[in-house]
């Protein structure tokens, strides 16, 4: 029974639930699925909040954090995804509470923008032992104006993409699986055939 963390970007927000019914419906072909939200607008306030203000990384840390939380209850309404605190693997498909889940314990995570929800769906990933994978608005990293269907973190560490610097150091011995996920379709046929995007290996 194929299980993964998946983080599902706030540039989705405009589809995310519509994606989210649709992972619940892999359900009955025995996928499961730990969703991390991204931060959406949310997330930008902070960003916003932090150049405005002067806030400390520690505050602006957590403030994100929360931020990610919110996108949370958004994914969960009325998609038929359950919220949990606990980062474990899981039957079905939940959506995890970021702020619950590492108050107690975020080490990994460097309290920067350099470690965004990125990096926390790669932290999940990695203490869960699976591959993670990342819908997105893109299609996949772009090198020398073509999309590569495979490369390595490594080779990422000076190259603007769409994956945060702190996922690249977290993937280590892992996966991450990017997907266009702007049409709910593709994403869950790129899911079922293995086929379409990136993948990024740690």
């Amino acid at each position: 029974m194929p299980f993964y963390v998946l983080k599902l970007g706030g540039s989705l927000i405009g589809s995310a639930r519509a994606i989210m019914s649709r992972l619940s419906e892999l359900e009955a072909k025995g996928y499961s699925f730990l969703v991390v939200p991204g931060g959406g607008p949310m997330a930008d306030l902070v960003r916003e909040l932090f150049s405005k203000y002067n806030l400390s990384d520690e505050a602006a840390h957590w403030m994100a954090i929360l931020a990610m939380e919110q996108y949370a209850y958004l994914l969960a309404d009325g998609t038929g995804a359950v919220l949990t605190t606990e980062i474990a693997n899981c039957d079905g498909v939940k959506v995890l509470l970021p702020y619950h889940a590492l108050m107690e314990d975020d080490s990994g995570l460097k309290h920067c923008w350099d470690y965004t929800s990125d990096a926390v769906a790669a932290l999940v990933a990695t203490r869960l032992n699976v591959d993670l994978i990342k819908a997105t608005d893109v299609d996949g990293i772009i090198m020398n104006g073509e999309l590569v269907e495979e490369v390595t973190a490594a080779s990422l560490g000076r190259v603007k993409s769409c994956l945060d610097h702190g996922s690249l150091e977290l993937i280590k011995g892992r996966s991450c699986w990017i997907l266009n996920a702007t049409d709910p379709d593709q994403l869950i046929d790129s899911i079922i055939t293995g086929r379409g995007g990136t993948v990024v290996k740690g």
